[in-house]
């Protein structure tokens, strides 16, 4: 396949764009190659600056639940366009969306928005904290949160111990008061309960780690924090930003029966577009300025473009639509083991709906961090060769999931399902 211009922008971009793009992973490093520039997409396709078409499993990392460009969509956004890109000022579609995201998630009695999913997340934290009066936070290793300061943190062992910050520019004090445990360990939790259970203002997790491969947790798990937030006083936040609206119930909280205090969302809700939320019952989101203390603002918020795409996207977002992303995801996953069995390659594939990762490694499906063999990377970097060679675009990291589209049709799965046979085929 040939990726000549695609490689000449690289070269220029590294000149004018830090590493040459404006998102780490987007560099390709950890695949071993130069990104691939996209000239135009649609449906399930993308279209780079070489003419070559692939077929995209990565849908702008999640948001794209409906597809590139959908028609429905592109109109909503030229109509609103139409009448101003941003008012800076209240407007009907701050409130007929608010009423879309209630509807989904039915123990929120308001919703802030936002212009990402890190800001979502980063303001439930200050909300947490202003609302207990408290300061610890506990997260878990294996969660990503957006580049929020007070969790972009490590636990460095086993145990739960206060954070570690895991990038340069972090001050040390700013993550003193954030406590890191492992997914799925039930007696660490009650231990940091036993001795913090009084400062803790909230536990963060994302009930369904998306970000760190796809480590799906067990209720008992998610139920146990319930309890002890709610024993301790501590509220609890769930960060559904990839996994919200992806289940048919809201989140994955609401697939698997537990109830947060707090929801952050991004991604599907913004329907291609820059938007984030929060939103949790009214005694705590009464504490946001400017009914409460707890300060909070932005430009962009509500922005009337993002607001009308979002809007579309969950109108569309029908009883038949999740019929069709678990019957493409159902299909996809029963093909691919196939293909693993028959070369006997040491790799899974865990699927839930219409998200999917390949992970690497033999026996059960990992649901922790530490359970991902060391050698992912090198193990996934030859199948994403591979596959991109044939047309087919995962995530260019073997720790970020695959998506799946309404846009998707079954010939686009088993294509790439062929193409990763070919691609073990040649590999032996």
């Amino acid at each position: 396949m040939d990726r000549s211009n695609s490689n000449k922008l690289h070269l220029e971009a590294e000149n004018h764009l830090v590493g040459g793009v404006n998102s780490p992973v987007r560099a390709f490093k950890s695949v071993h190659g130069s990104p691939v520039y996209f000239q135009k997409a649609s449906g399930a396709i993308v279209t780079d600056v070489d003419g070559n078409e692939l077929v995209d499993f990565i849908q702008s990392w999640g948001p794209l639940i409906h597809g590139h460009a959908n028609s429905q969509i592109i109109d909503a956004v030229a109509l609103k366009m139409q009448n101003g890109t941003s008012f800076g000022a209240p407007h009907m579609g701050e409130l007929e969306l608010a009423k879309r995201v209630k509807q989904r998630f039915q123990f929120m009695d308001k919703v802030r928005f936002v212009s990402s999913g890190t800001e979502a997340v980063m303001s439930t934290v200050r909300l947490a904290r202003g609302h207990t009066g408290r300061d610890l936070i506990i997260k878990f290793e294996g969660c990503y949160h957006g580049h929020v300061d007070s969790l972009m943190v490590s636990s460095g062992s086993g145990l739960a111990t206060f954070g570690i910050a895991s990038s340069p520019g972090i001050p040390k004090d700013t993550v003193a008061t954030t406590l890191v445990a492992p997914l799925d360990d039930e007696e660490i939790l009650e231990y940091l309960f036993s001795q913090h259970g009084s400062e803790i203002a909230a536990a963060v997790i994302e009930p369904l780690p998306a970000n760190n491969g796809l480590l799906i947790q067990r209720k008992g798990f998610l139920s146990k924090l319930r309890d002890l937030c709610t024993a301790n006083g501590a509220l609890l936040i769930f960060d559904e930003v990839i996994s919200g609206f992806r289940f048919e119930q809201g989140g994955y909280g609401g697939y698997v029966g537990i109830e947060p205090d707090i929801t952050a969302l991004g991604k599907v809700i913004g329907g291609g577009l820059p938007v984030g939320a929060y939103g949790a019952r009214s005694e705590i989101m009464d504490k946001l300025s400017p009914i409460g203390p707890v300060y909070q603002a932005g430009t962009l918020s509500g922005n009337p473009l993002a607001m009308a795409a979002g809007i579309e996207t969950l109108d569309m977002l029908s009883e038949e639509s999740y019929q069709l992303l678990e019957s493409l995801g159902s299909t996809l996953e029963s093909a691919v083991n196939k293909v693993l069995e028959k070369h006997n390659f040491p790799m899974r594939i865990v699927r839930l709906g219409s998200l999917f990762w390949f992970s690497p490694g033999d026996g059960k499906p990992p649901n922790r961090a530490d359970q991902i063999p060391s050698n992912a990377g090198v193990m996934f970097a030859k199948i994403h060769q591979g596959l991109l060679e044939r047309g087919y675009m995962l995530a260019p990291s073997a720790y970020e999931i695959g998506f799946i589209s309404t846009a998707h049709q079954e010939h686009h799965v088993l294509g790439m399902v062929s193409a990763l046979d070919d691609v073990l085929e040649n590999l032996e």
